[in-house]
């Protein structure tokens, strides 16, 4: 079972006491935050739930599976997501 955006969206604002038009804005204000410093290598610790960090990619040797030849792979980079220790431990009574 999965929650889309507007899924979400309805229920903290439903929560919150507040409009969806405001959640919306917020979620969009902190994805931009999320995309801006990761993307500059900063990284982002909310204590308890979630790190979020750029990682970086070695370059490689990698294999076509289709022909078998040999190609390079070049560096590049990914984003590691960490859980925090309440996320965790929500996640284990379940």
């Amino acid at each position: 079972m999965a929650k889309n955006r507007s899924e979400l969206v309805s229920e903290v604002a439903g929560k919150a006491g507040t409009s969806q038009a405001a959640v919306n804005s917020v979620l969009d204000a902190l994805f931009e935050v999320f995309e801006t410093s990761v993307a500059a290598g900063e990284k982002i610790t909310i204590p308890g739930w979630l790190a979020v960090e750029r990682t970086d990619r070695a370059a490689r040797t990698g294999r076509n599976p289709q022909t078998g030849e040999t190609i390079q792979i070049a560096a590049g980079h990914s984003v590691k997501l960490t859980a925090g220790s309440k996320l965790k431990a929500a996640v284990a009574k379940k």
